[in-house]
């Protein structure tokens, strides 16, 4: 009786403690099956309120998206002696008064009283607050209806959820589903499921959730613009790229000319810009093949290795954290270079990463496992990177987009789980072996032993005297293997297209499907008939006309951001970019243990950010995490001003031995200087208006500090410089496009 005085007390007169409570037997409601997806679509247990990391939200926890039912009731009904229920009069429940704004909740109203929500929480708590009462099904699957459909910009559709539950019985459980749309800026979603297209064209989903199952509704949004021009399909990427644009009506642009293709291609495949030499060549070159010619060479080349090991580098964590580590780093810097410039398959480099044994001197790969040292962290990396799988949160509770639990994560973490390791004469390294016994890892939750299991598959007993990891790299290196061709494809066509077919490039997941999934699973199956060759992917993707479009809109793609209409323009990175004003300036840039003329994409490890104030500024990533995004891709002021004033870029406009102090001693003309320096930077000759402007201010007289006039000769170099760092500073130069 205190108790009821108590909670009848702080709750306002007049609210809930007036209703009396129901005297009529209410009927059977289940706490798995019907109040958890109400608390679940009313917010409860989101990670922003009850279900937060670190003790819930006011002493009260729940587990995220009602993933625990088991713990959520017990938290419920029996935890702070039940106060949370009064089965006396249930409407005085705190539960039900905070929750529609009786008591003082801080996150506010929730339920309203008249809402169904509020009723199934009253008839449960009526009911004695039952978890489970006889015979009460489980849940097998939900699908949406419709699955898929084609919305015109403004249309709407209400999406259905279907439950299938164990006994055979279908319910409608769209008013407790969460509807959460993939691309805001395309279409919205209500919380009653009514979908409303925008004004994006593209394929656009929407993940449709209910008691930890997923469904997802894909539609497209058609712009319906006429393809009165396609260019000609060089191979089945243009064949499915084209064909999406048709569906969508959105028109292409035109394929770009020979110059911005020379210099489009050399930035991606070589990370540096065309040499002047190459570009006249280039551009002279009669031969219809000869943009094939262009990209073979490139792919031959030490500058394609030199670049996409720096890509791989930084991804896999080659990071220096102490002097001790610039033999590792090295090593293994050299070991991607090398395996990339001699054509090693994919799958073979992975394998020998993750099944390495023995000191970084005799087996460079070992050196992964001297940075990513713990078996979850070691998963983790391997799903996200390997994979297009982010396992993090499957650690401590079922992934909330995907179907992958705490089993799956300690499944697959239990590959490592026999690694042994031993001190060497070298400081900070140690000796990585295979310890004999049964691979298991304890699954933190349960305390239960698990073995290595796949994702989704099983790989069989594996015996004490075989490293586990082999294992591992069989099944991800399997033809059958739904995840591992699958995640570099994406990986690479982001690299080239700017944009991912899944975006982020490394979540892949069903909740997540690709703009263009028939392009994704033809790249893909591609790959793994081609023996995993690297090259031959960049070169199908790079031949192809949907790469080579023009960066400039037409009136109709200009809003295009995923069907790959026209090429999408990304800045510079950061030591491309320096290796580039290096090649304009005819200069270079030292760094320490490296031999002279090293290109800044050359560089084996992230410890020469801190001595490059230029790297630092322009987003070289520290090697921290498998995540791409670590690199910054965008603009800031800092960079604007150090592109204006920086003493570095300064010094390389008035070197003594750089392209622009040559110009001048070799007493070039005017005109061919403008043009050697168009070629440098654009690969391309200026265009008329172009060459009469600088021309103009190259001719222009200066005056000296005391207002004399300048000697014509001094005059002519601090116009070259001021021109130079023009041509640095315009888009053009910043861009690859």
């Amino acid at each position: 009786m205190l108790f009821a005085w108590l909670v009848c007390w702080f709750v306002p007169r007049g609210a809930a403690c007036a209703e009396p409570a129901a005297s009529a037997a209410p009927s059977s409601v289940s706490f798995v099956n019907d109040v958890v997806p109400v608390l679940t679509k009313a917010g409860c247990n989101a990670g922003v309120c009850h279900a937060k990391a670190g003790g819930g939200q006011n002493g009260f926890q729940l587990s995220l998206l009602g993933f625990e039912p088991q713990e959520d009731y017990q938290r419920l009904v029996r935890e702070a002696r039940g106060r949370r229920l009064f089965p006396l009069n249930p409407p005085r429940s705190l539960l039900l008064a905070k929750a529609c704004g009786d008591v003082p909740h801080g996150g506010g109203v929730r339920l309203e009283k008249d809402s169904e929500g509020y009723r199934t929480l009253l008839r449960w708590i009526q009911a004695g607050a039952p978890y489970r009462p006889p015979h009460d099904p489980d849940l097998v699957s939900i699908e949406v209806q419709p699955p898929r459909g084609k919305l015109k910009p403004g249309e709407q559709v209400t999406l259905k959820t279907m439950a299938t539950f164990s006994d055979g019985s279908r319910r409608d459980v769209t008013a407790n589903s969460l509807f959460e749309s993939n691309d805001a800026a395309m279409a919205t979603v209500a919380e009653d499921g009514t979908v409303t297209a925008l004004d994006i064209p593209g394929k656009v989903s929407v993940m449709v959730r209910y008691q930890g199952r997923v469904a997802v509704y894909n539609a497209s949004v058609p712009m319906g613009a006429p393809l009165e021009t396609v260019p000609p399909a060089n191979n089945f990427v243009d064949e499915l790229v084209f064909a999406n644009l048709r569906d969508l009506g959105i028109p292409p642009s035109p394929p770009c000319d020979d110059a911005t293709f020379l210099r489009r291609v050399s930035l991606d495949i070589g990370g540096r810009l065309p040499t002047e030499q190459e570009a006249r060549e280039f551009l002279q070159n009669a031969d219809p093949d000869k943009r094939s010619q262009a990209i073979d060479r490139l792919l031959r080349s030490a500058d394609y290795a030199d670049y996409f090991a720096n890509k791989w580098t930084a991804v896999l964590k080659n990071r220096r954290d102490d002097a001790s580590d610039i033999k590792a780093n090295f090593a293994f810097h050299a070991w991607i270079r090398d395996s990339l410039l001699a054509g090693t398959p994919y799958d073979q480099m992975i394998r020998e990463l993750l099944a390495a044994t023995g000191t970084i001197i005799e087996n460079p790969p070992v050196a992964w496992y001297k940075r990513v040292k713990e078996p979850k962290q070691q998963i983790e990396d391997v799903a996200q990177l390997f994979l297009g799988v982010r396992l993090q949160c499957a650690q401590c509770h079922h992934h909330p987009f995907e179907r992958w639990s705490q089993t799956d994560y300690y499944s697959l973490a239990a590959f490592f789980s026999r690694i042994g390791r031993k001190p060497t004469d070298t400081s900070g390294e140690d000796l990585i072996f295979h310890e004999r016994g049964v691979a298991q890892t304890i699954n933190v939750k349960t305390g239960e032993p698990v073995k290595p299991a796949a994702l989704g598959d099983a790989v069989g007993e594996i015996p004490p005297d075989e490293d586990p990891r082999l294992r591992l790299a069989d099944w991800m290196a399997s033809e059958e293997n739904p995840f591992f061709a699958k995640a570099l494809v994406n990986r690479y066509w982001k690299h080239f297209f700017s944009r991912g077919l899944v975006e982020p490039e490394d979540d892949i997941r069903d909740t997540n499907p690709p703009s263009n999934p028939e392009l994704l699973d033809a790249l893909e199956q591609h790959f793994v008939e081609s023996g995993y060759d690297l090259r031959a992917l960049i070169r199908v993707i790079t031949e192809s006309n949907a790469y080579q479009l023009s960066a400039i809109p037409n009136e109709h793609n200009l809003v295009d951001r995923q069907n790959f209409s026209r090429y999408y323009p990304k800045r510079l990175q950061a030591e491309v970019l320096l290796d580039a004003i290096d090649e304009v300036t005819g200069t270079t840039t030292s760094f320490a243990n490296l031999p002279i003329g090293t290109r800044a994409v050359a560089l084996p490890d992230n410890s020469y950010n801190r001595a490059s104030p230029f790297l630092r500024v322009f987003g070289r990533p520290e090697a921290t995490s498998v995540c791409e995004c670590e690199r910054v891709q965008s603009g800031s002021l800092a960079q604007s001003l150090h592109l204006m004033n920086a003493s570095d870029l300064k010094s390389k406009l008035t070197a003594g031995n750089g392209r622009l102090h040559r110009m001048i001693a070799d007493k070039l003309a005017p005109e061919v200087i403008v043009d050697q320096l168009y070629h440098a930077a654009f690969a391309r000759p200026p265009s008329e208006t172009e060459l009469d402007k600088a021309l103009a201010y190259l001719t222009e007289s200066r005056s000296a500090a005391d207002g004399t006039a300048m000697a014509e000769t001094a005059a002519l170099r601090e116009n070259l410089q001021d021109l130079a760092w023009a041509l640095i500073n315009t888009k053009e130069f910043l861009f690859n496009h």
